[in-house]
């Protein structure tokens, strides 16, 4: 499975930014990841953990792996790239590049 498929399925990067902050068992994640069902949240976790993303430790709760935590830091540094571009497309200059009008 290719990492932008993975990561583009609706909840995917909510789960794993909840799981950046702290381990959880299956309810308290789905309480933190408010909306998402209880089945969809099934699916992802099973997906994540096939593609040794997140694990399930001794005590029942979920976790990045240590690929995961990689995986976070690739994610902060499209982060701020996208940031950078955000910063650009609002900025004076964006007007350059749009096309301009026939008089």
């Amino acid at each position: 499975m290719a990492a932008l498929d993975l990561l583009g399925r609706r909840w995917s990067l909510r789960v794993l930014w909840e799981l950046l902050a702290s381990p959880a068992g299956f309810r308290e994640l789905q309480g933190r990841c408010g909306g998402m069902s209880a089945s969809v949240l099934d699916t992802r976790l099973k997906e994540l953990q096939q593609t040794m993303i997140v694990t399930l430790d001794g005590e029942r709760r979920w976790a990045l792996t240590p690929l995961g935590r990689e995986l976070i830091d690739a994610l902060f540094v499209l982060h701020h790239w996208s940031e950078k571009w955000a910063t650009q497309l609002s900025s004076p200059a964006k007007s350059e590049l749009r096309p301009k009008r026939r008089s």
